[in-house]
């Protein structure tokens, strides 16, 4: 089950706001969301928005977009979220440190094994590549561990948040928790 909310910071505090994610296909598409939730929420053209993703103790997301600066992000688990399709969306070339000029040609990116790609074998398990690329994603942390410093969560907090319960956790810290809970 996946959770997806927009903290919008304005002068009078945060506001949030549930989000369905079914119309977002690209990190651009969620960038645009996240603005227009700034525009909604009365605040300035430079406000911070928080995008949370989670899916139920697997992984959680955090995107920051401040104003027209590019978004930032950050993912608790790399390998469960490539097998998200909404994980799949944060997880982009760059901070998969691949060259978006080395995409795989159609038919190299064809699993030619009869499994879908984040499909297991026959040992059943998954291989944690992502799709397309076929190159291995990182268990673990990846992205901006920074990404909330400013707002109170240092970088040692964010990487010892567990799944399941971080993004309240990170709500909390930020004095949104109320408005979180609102919209869960």
């Amino acid at each position: 089950m996946y959770f997806a909310a927009l903290l919008a910071r304005t002068e009078d505090g945060w506001e949030a706001s549930d989000t369905e994610l079914d119309d977002v296909e690209t990190l651009s598409d969620l960038t645009d969301l996240a603005r227009e939730a700034a525009a909604e929420s009365g605040g300035a053209d430079d406000e911070t928005v928080l995008v949370f993703i989670e899916q139920e103790d697997a992984w959680f997301g955090v995107v920051r977009v401040d104003g027209e600066d590019d978004p930032r992000i950050y993912v608790s688990d790399a390998a469960a979220a490539a097998r998200s399709a909404y994980g799949e969306i944060l997880l982009t070339d760059e901070m998969l440190g691949r060259d978006p000029d080395d995409a795989p040609d159609d038919l190299d990116a064809l699993d030619l094994d009869g499994t879908e790609d984040g499909e297991g074998g026959e040992d059943g398990d998954g291989d944690d590549e992502a799709a397309g690329g076929g190159e291995a994603v990182p268990a673990g942390p990846l992205g901006d561990r920074d990404i909330l410093s400013d707002l109170g969560v240092p970088e040692k907090d964010l990487l010892a948040l567990e799944s399941g319960d971080a993004l309240n956790e990170i709500a909390d810290i930020l004095g949104a928790a109320e408005v979180l809970e609102a919209v869960r």
